[in-house]
């Protein structure tokens, strides 16, 4: 009874192992490059039939006649190739690659959909591959991605990790790609530190007898070991340019290195036909010590790379494979930035002539450096497959990040976030150039000033600087910066952000757009008006104006400006001429104003209009009285003048009198225009204005008008504040 026992039992374990599913798996290969990689990963599926059925898809560059029709040493291999799909949109620029990865997205699911693979095997960072992740995750068929995690520089960094976002498994190469997969959140238990596959081969004895007839077959009978060059460079596509220029330099440089040179056709990226253009130019294909070719099949190129004197260019190869031999290399540009690489990498990151490139091949060429095992030891596809063999298909497909823990936020506080949330401010001043950052709630967090550059280079030039200054300060003030406001004086469209004429204090400050170079230089939205509409935007948000639907802002200053607030919107007029305040006349013969007419207000009642009185009668000798002190040194200001009037001077006195009647009746003008309910006087006279000018008021104007409220402002920076105010009104959506 035992033994019919166990035989029931075996009859039963041998049942369940033929019915046992095979594996689907569908390798897809779209260069020679990533073919080196996954043609091992490859020989092992197909070396296990009853455990896996290999499908294989070839696409991409491997079709292309001009890149060698890779796709034969596949088949070469004896691999049965499914699906050959042509993909490439040639063109060879950023327009064609875009159009490459949308081609094979609308091939690409007629293929999935009749191979049906359990799990799609993918290789890297190029453009072809991130067609096949996005169609394999979308039709939810499971990906292994093979070299994810690791650095580089252009735009195949940033596909690589997307790829990975999109993989389900991953068999990474190195110790540091294994931690930036889980610093990427991806599940550790599904990562596999497996090395490179290509090293399989590469570490295997490979120094093959015949490695001298494959240096003969390519670079002819008179080359020895080690006294050659082996040159492969591509396209940076973040930056084809410079690119380009490196890859002439690299020319020039072999050129004048005079060694007998192998060089490759650049890849299929965007900017790889002036790369051609550039070799055919120089005459490469016809010199003598040079053999361009398009393709090479691994294992010869791989002999040629181990007994190379120099391998030179931006190929991963140069800072991977070429390690396992020793062989010297130089890393050209940006491309391979961030890679791990053996002593035996010589960079050159940035060159402006061949001579530091042939300065490094002097250095380089024909030295040896120890094997380097930093992306495998050999046993990649022997991990692979195991790893492969641990898939459950039953368990579910859709992903999880394992997010690092982040300690629950359990409420906010509102101080906080009105902190915050900030805004740059620029006060355009005849004297000083002003910059603060400012908090919703009015507070200046910090402030900068510098004289006023005379000519408009150089200040716009510092007006930049002061900015980022600010910007940088921002961030360890824990502030975010919405945008940049910017007073200025003269008149100004707030629409286009352009100062179309200024006054005489700002020379050669006519038509100057403002908000393009600031919005340009620091990645903001930007804001510009006039000074004294400003200061109406700062009472309106922070001062008397709060709540207020209709007031009118006056500034009392070196000269006479402000602004209109009516309906809670501020008055622009049709040329954006409204609201200059100071220029309203009170008289058709009196003084003469800076904007040339005569009997304005600001004539009679601006800073320096006081400060020319002041000096009038300190020059006939009426202006000091007993008990003033006033310097013989000193300059004659305002101030002065204030002084004499509130020691008794009857002069003073009436020159101080005549300008509060002008303003005073300016206002009464204003009143019987717009009739706000207040009116707000800013600057350094405002103190003083404030008593004579409601008298005026309650003494000329219409009875209506007379109750209306004159005070004084409370704001320390209306400039500023008014300027960080239409940052910060966009902030929370108002209408400006």
């Amino acid at each position: 009874m035992q033994r019919s026992r166990e035989k029931l039992e075996r009859e039963k374990m041998e049942e369940q192992n033929q019915c046992k599913k095979k594996l689907r798996v569908c390798v897809a290969t779209c260069n020679r490059a990533d073919y080196s990689k996954l043609a091992p990963i490859m020989f092992g599926i197909k070396s296990h039939p009853e455990e896996f059925e290999l499908e294989v898809v070839v696409l991409g560059s491997h079709l292309i006649d001009d890149y060698g029709n890779t796709f034969r040493m596949i088949e070469q291999d004896d691999f049965d190739i499914g699906s050959k799909l042509h993909t490439i949109v040639r063109g060879e620029d950023e327009a064609a690659m875009v159009e490459s990865v949308g081609l094979a997205l609308v091939k690409l699911p007629d293929v999935l959909q009749r191979l049906r693979p359990d799990i799609l095997v993918v290789h890297g960072d190029r453009f072809d591959a991130l067609a096949l992740a996005t169609a394999a995750a979308l039709m939810n068929i499971r990906i292994l991605h093979l070299e994810g995690g690791e650095v580089s520089g252009t735009i195949d960094d940033s596909i690589r990790h997307a790829i990975s976002k999109l993989a389900h498994y991953h068999a990474c190469c190195t110790r540091r790609a294994e931690q930036h997969l889980i610093a990427m959140c991806e599940d550790h238990s599904r990562i596999l530190l497996a090395g490179c596959p290509s090293y399989d081969k590469l570490l295997s004895p490979h120094h093959r007898d015949d490695h001298m007839d494959i240096i003969k077959s390519w670079l002819g009978d008179k080359v020895q070991e080690r006294d050659y060059i082996v040159a492969l460079q591509h396209p940076v596509t973040t930056d084809i340019q410079h690119s380009i220029k490196i890859y002439g330099l690299m020319l020039d440089a072999l050129l004048s290195f005079n060694k007998r040179t192998l060089i490759l056709f650049p890849n299929i990226d965007a900017g790889s036909k002036e790369m051609v253009r550039v070799m055919r130019k120089k005459g490469i294909e016809q010199h003598p010590n040079f053999r361009a070719v398009k393709h090479i099949p691994f294992e010869q190129f791989i002999q040629l790379v181990c007994h190379a004197g120099c391998m030179i260019g931006n190929s991963s190869c140069g800072v991977r494979e070429a390690g396992a031999f020793g062989t010297p290399v130089i890393n050209l540009g940006t491309r391979q930035t961030g890679r791990e690489t053996g002593e035996n990498v010589l960079h050159v990151r940035d060159a402006d002539t061949h001579n530091k490139i042939y300065h490094a091949l002097e250095l380089q060429f024909g030295k040896r450096y120890p094997c380097s095992k930093i992306y495998g030891d050999g046993n990649a596809v022997p991990r692979i497959l195991k790893f492969l063999r641990t898939i459950d298909l039953d368990e579910p497909l859709q992903k999880t990040f394992c997010f690092p823990p982040v300690k629950d936020s359990i409420s906010q506080d509102i101080d906080h976030i009105l902190e915050t949330q900030s805004a740059l401010a620029v006060d355009l001043g005849g004297t000083n150039l002003r910059v603060a950052i400012v908090c919703m709630r009015g507070k200046i967090l910090k402030k900068y000033t510098q004289p006023n550059p005379k000519t408009f280079e150089a200040r716009m030039h510092l007006i930049l600087k002061m900015c980022t200054d600010a910007m940088r300060d921002a961030v360890c003030l824990n502030c975010r910066i919405l945008g940049v406001g910017v007073s200025t004086g003269g008149r100004v469209n707030p629409q286009e952000g352009v100062v179309l004429h200024s006054t005489k204090l700002i020379q050669e400050w006519c038509s100057v757009d403002l908000r393009t170079p600031i919005s340009d230089a620091l990645q903001l939205p930007v804001w510009v008006d006039n000074d004294g509409n400003c200061a109406a935007l700062a009472e309106r948000k922070f001062g008397h104006g709060k709540g207020v639907e209709n007031f009118v802002t006056v500034i009392t200053g070196t000269g006479i400006g402000g602004g209109i607030i009516h309906h809670n919107e501020l008055v622009h007029g049709s040329t954006f001429c409204a609201a200059e305040l100071g220029h309203i006349m009170v008289s058709l013969e009196g003084p003469e104003c800076s904007c040339g007419s005569h009997g304005c207000i600001e004539a009679y009642a601006s800073g320096l209009a006081l400060q020319r009185e002041a000096k009038r009668l300190h020059d006939e000798d009426l202006l000091k009285v007993e008990g003033m002190d006033m310097k013989l040194s000193e300059p004659v200001t305002a101030a002065h003048l204030i002084s004499a009037a509130r020691m008794g001077n009857s002069k003073a006195d009436a020159v101080l009198n005549k300008a509060s009647t002008a303003l005073g009746v300016g206002i009464i003008n204003i009143l019987h225009i717009v009739n706000p309910s207040h009116v707000i006087l800013s600057g350094v006279l405002a103190s003083f204005y404030q008593a004579p000018v409601q008298r005026i008021i309650s003494e000329r104007a219409l009875f209506s008008a007379q109750s209306i409220k004159v005070v004084t402002s409370e704001l320390e920076e209306p400039a500023l504040l008014g300027a960080a105010s239409m940052v910060l009104d966009y902030a929370t959506r108002r209408t400006y």
